[in-house]
């Protein structure tokens, strides 16, 4: 059963964990678009563009481009959303089967779940620490950000894979 299109279209409600989730990055999500909205006239015209590994500012620009990060969060959060209410469409183990079906969909979607809201709130901080640099409240992320946020979306990667292994 490897064809999308032959799959079982199983209504699996969301996990206790799932809704905690999409609340908590959800309200980060939405609370630095309010802070942008609400801090933007004090804004200078230049405001960190781009930052290296390193997680010092390596390019300045318009703080018109501050308005990328929540574009993309949008685009991130509607494709991830649609997704997560599809998990038929997902990719699959040649083991899977109906009777398996449930418990790969469960942590499929999970997983994106996770991905989803792990992004939104990478986001946001990136949103908040640009605005912070550009009025002088902080210097930069620091050498651990980079790090820490491929260690925080590696994570329930793992977990899933590690889960899915144990799927029979």
């Amino acid at each position: 059963m490897t064809n999308s299109w032959e799959r079982p279209k199983l209504k699996v409600p969301k996990t206790k964990s799932e809704w905690i989730l999409d609340i908590m990055g959800y309200s980060i999500y939405l609370g630095s678009i309010i802070f942008l909205t609400i801090i933007w006239g004090m804004l200078p015209e230049e405001v960190p563009g781009h930052y290296n590994a390193l997680g010092e500012v390596d390019r300045w620009g318009s703080k018109w481009e501050l308005l990328i990060l929540p574009g993309v969060g949008v685009f991130i959060l509607l494709l991830m959303q649609t997704l997560e209410r599809f998990p038929e469409v997902h990719n699959y183990p040649e083991r899977f089967n109906k009777s398996n079906a449930k418990q790969f969909y469960l942590n499929s979607r999970k997983l994106l779940n996770r991905l989803k809201n792990i992004c939104l709130v990478i986001f946001a901080l990136i949103l908040f620490e640009s605005v912070s640099i550009a009025l002088g409240w902080s210097d930069g992320f620091g050498v651990l950000f980079l790090p820490i946020a491929i260690i925080v979306l590696g994570i329930p990667i793992v977990i899933v894979v590690r889960g899915n292994k144990k799927i029979k």
